[in-house]
Parts: structure tokens; C-alpha cells; sequence
């Protein structure tokens, strides 16, 4: 065992936390009445996953999906 894993392995965790989080009813319901997407909230966590295992292109993709989507959607309020 490398002397990082178990911090890695409680960023990991965290993370999946997060995620998990994020797709309760309840949380989604939260979310939506803030005006806020929990799908997108959930892209930009599985970027930060990927960054975090090291992908950064996968990382690059999602986050830059989420990034676009919200300033779209910011656009279109304005």
C-alpha cells in the first residue's frame, strides 16, 4: 500500500458520497426549486471523479459539458 492511498481512498469516497447525494429525491427536489440541474450538478461530480483518478480527458469532457450547459442556461435567463 503507497503512503496516499487512504487519503485517496477517502477523496474516492467523498465523491461517491457526493454523487449519492445528489440523486436523492429529496435533494433533487431542493436543487430544482433553487433552479439548480442535480444531473448537472452530478456531471461536474463524475469530472471531478475522473480528475481525481488521474482521466483528465474524461475529466476536460464532463466538466466542459456541465460548464457549457450552465452558461447556457444562465444565457437564456438573462
Amino acid at each position: 500500500m503507497h503512503e496516499g492511498d487512504d487519503g485517496l481512498r477517502a477523496a474516492d469516497d467523498a465523491v461517491q458520497a457526493l454523487a449519492a447525494t445528489l440523486k436523492r429525491n429529496d435533494v433533487v427536489a431542493a436543487l430544482t426549486a433553487r433552479g439548480i440541474n442535480a444531473s448537472l450538478a452530478i456531471t461536474v461530480v463524475y469530472g471531478l471523479e475522473a480528475y481525481l483518478r488521474g482521466d483528465k480527458v474524461t475529466a476536460i469532457d464532463e466538466l466542459a459539458t456541465a460548464l457549457e450547459e450552465i452558461a447556457r442556461r444562465a444565457s437564456v435567463k438573462e
